[in-house]
């Protein structure tokens, strides 16, 4: 038993289902919990890319907010901090005489290297350290084979889970949080200009008002799958562009850890009891388990995903024209099913499932650009951003990951044709190409000079490589 334990929070912001709180509810007679905001989260990156855009950081701001007041619920309450974890963390240990620190394993180099810090920081101090893994859906002590024979291939991944391992019951809130008496000084939630950054507008386009915490987690799962029952069509609808409803948006606040995939696992099975077991219900726990399974490749390949030829150590193929990614990256390619998608990131911070099979494929096999580019932007662009599976899928896009495929090259007009055969999702996005009846809106090159000019597309010998292939698919 510890008299007083640290419990730090990370990307686990939430308390139902949490290891270092429960344990350190049952370990300690008193809890001090602790978000830090790191500076270096909120630095600038390659190309002057903000690591942390503001759609990100006030998902993440909201997600803190909640997490204190679902913690003050519990009689306890957040100590906020910024600052370097591994030494503030430590520091504030040592001011509360605090005899160990609790927290949640990560796996990619970032975190790892910042949990390694602070263990040998605390060990000096006197201050025990204990991390807990609790981000993916099957505990990685319950993984059918060691994390270094992790299969390269999903669906060998999946079959020998769903075969041979057990997803664990998720883990009760704690009843009450004891904080300690003297804990004055809990620190103020910083605004977005704390971090150079300014406050997204509202857009009316946006799928869903997406706000960061558990609550509004649980509050999600609860309408998409007992109010509106919309669980049983999920894999008829998941490859929608528009509309709150045509997937379930879970990722946004299990990014964060506001929802554990444990507790969505155990809603699914309640489901399939009290209302219909089909290929729906199991199609989200397949999701699940691709989240699991990017993960425990991260694990295994370490610093390899960041690498540019991946984890298959491919050759440098790429090009790293600045001028062409911008056009991507603002929606200025001219083609529309691509800039819709990407003035929709910009404009909201999320992007369909489909959108961004689209927008990566066309980045890296149009227009040859540096793959890792792209996952740098969808970093800091993305409200649901998680390392492991944005990092993975932009390799497996790339054809530097676990794609058994040489290359997953995605047809821009016959998913546009697939996906959006009326055009209703341009008309939604660039509006200045309403007009435009039909299928007709997905082909720029049949467009007056007029609505071009409108539309700002950077024609002809600007920028000729990705329209020239264009030209071939009409």
């Amino acid at each position: 038993m510890f008299k007083r334990v640290v419990v730090w929070f990370r990307n686990d912001l939430r308390v139902h289902d949490h290891a270092p709180l429960f344990f350190a509810a049952e370990k300690a007679g008193e809890l001090i919990p602790v978000y830090c905001f790191d500076p270096r989260n909120f630095k600038k990156v390659s190309l002057g890319i903000d690591k942390t855009g503001n759609h990100r950081a006030k998902f993440l701001i909201e997600a803190v907010d909640n997490l204190r007041s679902n913690l003050q619920s519990l009689g306890g309450d957040l100590v906020i901090i910024q600052g370097k974890p591994e030494e503030v963390l430590v520091s504030l240990a040592k001011k509360h005489d605090a005899e160990a620190i609790f927290f949640s394993e990560e796996v990619t180099a970032e975190e790892k290297e910042v949990e390694l810090q602070l263990e040998q920081n605390a060990w000096k101090q006197g201050i025990k350290t204990s991390a807990y893994w609790q981000s993916s859906l099957y505990h990685i002590q319950d993984l059918p084979f060691p994390v270094n024979q992790t299969p390269e291939v999903f669906t060998q991944f999946r079959k020998e889970c769903e075969k041979f391992a057990k997803v664990q019951a998720a883990l009760p809130v704690p009843k009450k949080i004891n904080l300690p008496k003297n804990m004055s000084d809990l620190g103020d939630l910083p605004k977005l200009s704390t971090f150079g950054l300014k406050e997204p507008d509202l857009s009316s386009r946006a799928v869903l008002v997406f706000k960061g915490g558990e609550t509004d987690g649980i509050r999600r799962l609860q309408t998409y799958f007992w109010e509106q029952d919309l669980l049983k069509v999920y894999k008829e609808t998941r490859n929608g562009l528009l509309g709150a409803d045509y997937s379930s948006k879970f990722s946004a606040w299990l990014s964060l850890g506001c929802l554990s995939p444990r507790y969505i696992y155990e809603e699914v099975k309640r489901y399939e009891k009290e209302r219909k077991k089909n290929q729906s219900t199991y199609w989200l726990i397949f999701e699940l388990i691709w989240r699991d399974y990017f993960r425990f490749i991260c694990k295994k390949h370490g610093n390899k995903v960041f690498l540019l030829g991946g984890i298959k150590n491919n050759v440098d193929k790429w090009s790293r024209n600045e001028n062409h990614f911008w056009k991507w990256a603002l929606g200025q390619t001219g083609i529309p099913f691509i800039d819709a998608n990407m003035r929709e990131l910009n404009e909201t911070g999320f992007m369909s499932n489909r959108g961004r099979q689209n927008v990566a494929s066309f980045l890296v096999n149009d227009l040859g650009i540096d793959w890792r580019w792209g996952a740098i932007y969808f970093e800091s662009q993305l409200i649901d951003y998680d390392v492991c599976s944005n990092w993975g899928n932009w390799m497996y896009v790339a054809g530097v990951g676990n794609d058994p495929r040489e290359n997953r090259y995605f047809n821009i007009m016959r998913q546009a044709q697939n996906y959006d055969r009326k055009g209703d999702y341009i008309r939604h996005w660039i509006p200045e190409l309403a007009d435009i009846p039909g299928f007709d809106i997905h082909q720029p090159f049949e467009l007056p000079t007029s609505l071009l000019k409108t539309y700002k597309i950077a024609l002809g010998s600007t920028y000729p490589h990705p329209l020239v292939k264009y030209k071939a698919w009409i």
